[in-house]
């Protein structure tokens, strides 16, 4: 009898944590630029850090991150990467200033494009969005799958803005653009940075340079229309996007990947309930 009560205890946890609706995600990084992409990832404080906090990808490859429910953070892209013959490790953009491939607890030095995630949040909801708050170094979009609750959107910036930068924005290197900074960054002007006298929504109005952004990437910036919502989803977030669009329903064949990879999960976990709901009938019918 004892052992019938043990399995039932299990196999009650087990539904609760079926249908509890919270749930670990799959980061998917994708590098689709014609360039090397070092991305970088650096979680809130006070959460634990993902593994690895840093790391390459190649024209084309793409790498996938095990994301514990309720974590929030951000991800980038490092560009133009180099290490020298001390080893100290360095990117033109987006460096974390580690000295190493792995950012172990630093964030991106201004200007870079930054996805960020809160994971299990109010409602049981995520939220995410793309902010170009602290500029931008390359195109970046974040798409939901297989989520539920919210709107479940796309979120970023696909357009290339770096060589249409503002030229006093435009961060060069060798007469070429490869970032482009904030007006806040650039400037350092509280009326830029919505701080000071500017701190409120009454007082802080778009300028010249935030129209150029929102303009060019209407589903980033970091706004009110640009944060999105979604529940109990996995995320791609690619670089560089041929295809940009609302939604995962496209013909790119990572979806297709993704897709059967999440239908293999949801196919075992039903195949473990019926295992589990047989063990209890056998033992049952011995007691």
């Amino acid at each position: 009898m004892a052992a019938l009560q043990l399995t039932i205890v299990l196999v009650m946890f087990f539904f609760l944590q079926l249908f509890s609706g919270a749930r670990s995600s799959t980061f998917t990084i994708i590098n689709k630029c014609s360039y090397t992409v070092w991305p970088g990832v650096l979680s809130s404080a006070g959460i634990p850090p993902l593994s690895p906090t840093g790391f390459v990808l190649q024209q084309g490859e793409s790498k996938s991150i095990d994301v514990p429910t309720s974590w929030s953070g951000r991800l980038w892209g490092r560009t133009l990467c180099t290490q020298d013959s001390s080893g100290k490790f360095t990117c033109l953009t987006g460096d974390c200033g580690s000295s190493t491939i792995e950012c172990s607890g630093a964030g991106a030095i201004p200007p870079a494009t930054l996805a960020e995630f809160t994971l299990n949040g109010a409602s049981g909801l995520d939220f995410y969005d793309v902010s170009l708050v602290d500029g931008y170094n390359l195109p970046m979009m974040v798409s939901p799958h297989g989520g539920k609750g919210g709107n479940c959107s796309s979120a970023g910036c696909a357009a290339e803005l770096n060589g249409n930068c503002p030229l006093e924005l435009k961060v060069v290197d060798r007469s070429e653009g490869v970032a482009c900074n904030s007006a806040c960054n650039a400037f350092g002007d509280p009326k830029y940075c919505c701080s000071g006298a500017y701190s409120t929504p009454n007082t802080c109005k778009p300028s010249s340079y935030s129209k150029f952004f929102k303009a060019a990437c209407p589903t980033a910036y970091d706004d009110g229309t640009s944060t999105f919502t979604c529940a109990g989803a996995d995320y791609v977030i690619t670089f560089c996007p041929t295809t940009p669009s609302t939604s995962l329903k496209t013909s790119d064949p990572m979806a297709v990947d993704i897709s059967a990879s999440s239908r293999s999960t949801s196919s075992a976990l039903i195949a473990g309930a019926i295992t589990s709901l047989a063990i209890i009938w056998q033992f049952w019918h011995l007691f």
